[in-house]
């Protein structure tokens, strides 16, 4: 067939569709196509709107739509007319084709615009906000006659169905919009009757688990067609923030569970034989309901079932009967093992953290009084306290034999913290004197660690660190690998791996004996973060770096004591084991987070934190015939007041067989959370540039499968870049993983830095991942005069903006911040009066840039901007208190960079913009096309 491009107008080109053999015509400017060739044709012009729609116009030649929806589009003749024209709307060319969905160009726009042309005919009481998102226009209650063919129509389209929509949008034309980030994830349609209580709650809301897709394909192939990463997101254990409604407990000890699966009686079982089985819904099995289900323990009277917690909300907790506990509950027990090195001692480290740990004594989970403390100082030896009770002095003991350790008493090294407070507190204020003139320099950290699990492991509970410099003497102690020559180069992955085997192999010897490691680590130097962060990576602990820590910086004292307070504050599940079943023909194949894997699917997690996230991948073993799946985590704890429960969290999705719902369904914030850490541990055990690699390919493969599956174009090159309107963040996110300190590519970056980068991709949860990769960016020169005042919901925020310096204006002011770092962004011609009101300072030459803490000043503006910090600071779940930095426009090169770094889709360095970016993956899924 001969190309139809010289009859084309200018700006115009024809490109031939192997997929469904005709020419698809696109414009060169914008990038968008349609099938019908560009030229002039019969149009209606000035028409007044009416109540009849204007006469249609007929083709003389057969659309070629894919089979089957050629019927649907026309209503029934495959020859019938096309789709109407109302008024003088301009006909919008058309983005895309979405089989299985709207059967026009454009897939989910033909609903949107014929809903545009109803409203200039008077069909609707309001306009639709925009047409090319997944927000629906209002509809009027009764839809008036004319649109009954129209409805007709959209219900042939399975349109009137109950189902997740998709929308395509194409990356080319669609800058990354941030507030798509707060959105929740695409809604869960369940079929009819699969769960038995009406209540809202009763799927698992996302804060604690949610799935990478919404609903989940029926089959490995189906998967594989989409090639999006299957996996749960959890934080079973999230902070409540005010306001938020507590996990209900179910005190009266009757656990109904399933006989051969273990499976927790849950909103999504049926109830057979009268009410006195129950359904299994994971594996169908039927159950005896417990004779006292139905019993008000109480009030001791019948009950009502269908009140009960447990079948009306997807997170539960149950109170354990003994069956559950190989021991009585164990006390919540602190061991504070401190660096009193010179190095700690002259950085106020030492200072710092007895004042926190005396400031916040009473914050200690200690309700029923069992709670039991010690402290363990060491340099190059090693210094016990015995603290008996009564208020008495305290004792200090000194064993400098490191190779052998021992304790050098039975009794009062670790002792209940109430009986003991007095001592306990008169230490505290002492102990950063004792050891005021202490010279030495080194680090028995491997020693002070084995004498702490001496004296903790017949118990289990927490051991803090609190380390100045790299472990230098006895056992594991560590060397300098800091290495500039190969930073950036294929040997880099090296210095992310454990240089000792001793601490992977003591931190499992902890996970046994139910003894948690959290890390704080403060060096000034090299201090092997890759290698100390095993500890709380196997033990279920957190690691927290303060890279040259100075007390006498303010700023660096009150980081520390607010999250080193906040960490004692929490309240926390001990000897804790997690397990994640799923429905028949699902499989847990892989763990990602902070704990060690026992057996094959038990997680043991002896102390865990508050908001820490873990990553599961999933695998479909065969076919699912279910109409949809249950996936259900619970987690076996003691809590710091000594009760054993079952927290359990339950999420239902629907199963499809249609990949359209696959990506329709598909959560970005998920899929990203997963793949950051998938990306970790592909550069630790292979290296960092497989995985960028990685990274990359894998959103190529999520883009070629949009391509081929539901576009037009097919196999064929396009020249536009589909994916799904939900999954529109999903590149930038990507491409904030590649530019994140973790994973880039640079050979600027300290591996202490990287390694600790690291630790925070694979524990936080993705309220905090998410602006860790893709930060905030706000102008605050110009809000709207309520930003930074108090409204319903709290603070007001201003919008977020896209991440590029393309927004910074030479007189403006600009706070960027990532959940762990804020900075204040001032413009080279910043007014002297904005100086005046938020610096105090006389003008902008004047100000110096650095850490700082921002005066609160008496006039509104300055209110409200810290307002805004301050609302930054406490508006995300955990313990992290972001350090403020002000960095001027023409200030020190190394901080204008590092601030520069947050705006991910500009360019630095090597790495390429949001549209170099967008564009090489646009060459690679045309590339693989030929």
């Amino acid at each position: 067939m001969a190309s139809p491009s010289q009859q084309l107008p200018p700006g115009w080109a024809a490109e031939w569709d192997a997929t469904n053999q005709r020419y698809l015509f696109v414009e060169t400017t914008t990038g968008r196509s349609q099938w019908e060739p560009p030229v002039a044709g019969p149009e209606i012009v000035g028409q007044e709107p009416s109540g009849s729609p204007p006469p249609a116009h007929h083709h003389g030649k057969r659309r070629q739509y894919a089979a089957g929806q050629t019927q649907a589009y026309y209503g029934g003749d495959s020859l019938g007319p096309s789709a109407p024209q109302y008024g003088n709307v301009p006909q919008q060319p058309a983005q895309l084709f979405t089989p299985g969905l709207a059967a026009t160009e454009g897939g989910g726009q033909f609903a949107q615009q014929q809903q545009i042309q109803g409203g200039q005919q008077g069909y609707y009481a309001q306009e639709p906000e925009y047409i090319n998102g997944p927000q629906q226009p209002v509809y009027p209650v009764q839809p008036p006659a004319q649109m009954g063919a129209l409805a007709d129509q959209f219900g042939q389209m399975n349109m009137g169905q109950k189902g997740p929509r998709l929308f395509t949008t194409n990356l080319l034309t669609s800058p990354p919009e941030p507030l798509e980030l707060r959105q929740p994830p695409p809604e869960i349609f369940l079929p009819p009757n699969s769960c038995i209580s009406p209540s809202p709650l009763a799927n698992a809301d996302s804060s604690y688990q949610r799935c990478t897709v919404n609903a989940l394909p029926n089959s490995n192939s189906l998967l594989n067609k989409a090639k999006i990463p299957l996996g749960l997101i959890l934080t079973p254990y999230r902070s409540l923030k005010e306001g938020e409604e507590p996990v209900p407990v179910v005190t009266d000890t009757v656990i109904a569970r399933c006989r051969r699966c273990r499976t927790y009686i849950n909103p999504y079982v049926q109830f057979i034989d009268g009410g006195n089985r129950w359904r299994c819904c994971m594996c169908s099995l039927s159950n005896e309901v417990p004779q006292l289900f139905d019993w008000d323990q109480a009030r001791n009277q019948p009950g009502d079932r269908w009140a009960r917690a447990e079948l009306n909300h997807g997170v539960v907790e149950f109170v354990a009967p003994t069956e559950y506990m190989v021991r009585p509950p164990q006390p919540a027990v602190y061991i504070f093992l401190i660096d009193v090195s010179h190095t700690a001692i002259q950085s106020g480290m030492v200072a710092t953290a007895t004042r926190t740990i005396l400031e916040n004594l009473d914050r200690i989970p200690d309700e029923s009084g069992r709670t039991k403390v010690s402290i363990i100082a060491f340099d190059t030896s090693l210094y016990f306290f015995s603290l008996p009770p009564g208020g008495a002095d305290s004792q200090m003991l000194v064993v400098s034999d490191i190779d052998d350790v021992f304790l050098p008493k039975p009794t009062d090294l670790l002792v209940n913290l109430s009986e003991a407070r007095a001592t306990l507190e008169t230490l505290l204020g002492r102990l950063s004197d004792m050891f005021q003139d202490n010279h030495t320099i080194g680090s028995a950290l491997g020693p002070a660690l084995q004498a702490a699990f001496q004296l903790i492991a017949p118990i289990g509970g927490k051991i803090m660190v609190l380390s100045s410099s790299l472990p230098s003497v006895g056992t594991g102690a560590l060397k300098n690998r800091e290495d500039p020559k190969i930073l950036g180069t294929s040997k880099e992955s090296g210095l992310l791996q454990a240089a000792s085997p001793f601490y992977k192999t003591f931190a499992i010897d902890c996970s046994r004996a139910q003894v948690s490691v959290d890390m704080f680590l403060f060096s000034s130097g090299y201090q092997d973060v890759a290698t100390l962060a095993c500890l709380p990576h196997y033990t279920a602990g957190q690691t927290y770096f303060y890279p040259a820590f100075n007390a006498s910086r303010t700023e660096d004292a009150i980081k520390f004591a607010h999250e080193f307070g906040e960490v004692l504050a929490q309240p926390i599940m001990l000897e804790a084991v997690m397990r994640v079943r799923a429905s028949k023909n699902l499989r847990m194949s892989s763990f990602h987070g902070n704990f060690f894997v026992r057996s094959t699917d038990l997680l043991a997690m002896p102390a865990v934190p508050q908001d820490l996230s873990y990553a599961i991948e999933v695998q479909i073993e065969d076919t699912i015939t279910a109409p949809f799946v249950v996936f259900q985590t619970a987690v076996l704890h003691t809590t710091c007041y000594g009760e054993r429960r079952i927290r359990v969290v339950t999420t239902a999705v629907p199963v499809t067989s249609n990949l359209s719902e696959v990506f329709a369904s598909a959560d970005q914030v998920a899929i990203a959370t997963l793949l950051a850490n998938k990306a970790v541990e592909r550069s630790i055990t292979h290296k960092l540039e497989d995985a960028r690699d990685a990274l990359f390919n894998k959103m190529v493969e999520i883009l070629i499968a949009y391509k081929s599956s539901m576009t037009a174009a097919g196999a064929g090159a396009s020249a536009q870049l589909a994916v799904s309107e939900n999954l529109k963040m999903l590149p930038v996110l990507v491409l904030g993983l590649l530019k994140s300190v973790g994973i880039r590519q640079s050979a600027q970056i300290p591996p202490d830095l990287r390694a600790y980068a690291q630790a925070l991709l694979t524990s936080l949860p993705s309220q905090l991942l998410i602006p860790y990769i893709y930060p905030n960016f706000y102008a605050l020169h110009s809000m709207p005069p309520e930003c930074g005042t108090v409204g319903e919901q709290g603070v007001i925020m201003p919008a977020p903006l896209p991440l590029t310096s393309e927004r910074l204006e030479r007189h403006g002011l600009y706070l960027i911040e990532d959940g762990q770092t804020i900075f204040l962004w001032v413009g080279r011609d910043a007014v002297p009066q904005l100086v005046i009101d938020v610096f105090n300072l006389p003008n902008y030459e004047m100000l110096r840039g650095g850490k700082v803490t921002l005066p609160v000043l008496d006039n509104p503006f300055s209110q409200r901007v810290n307002a805004v910090i301050q609302k930054t600071r406490e508006m995300r779940r955990g313990p992290y208190y972001q350090h403020l930095y002000i960095v001027k426009e023409d200030g020190e090169p190394p901080l204008r960079l590092w601030a520069l770094s947050c705006l991910i889709q500009d360019r630095a360095d090597v790495l390429p913009s949001y549209q170099q970016f967008i564009s090489q993956l646009k060459d690679k899924v045309n590339g693989s096309s030929y």
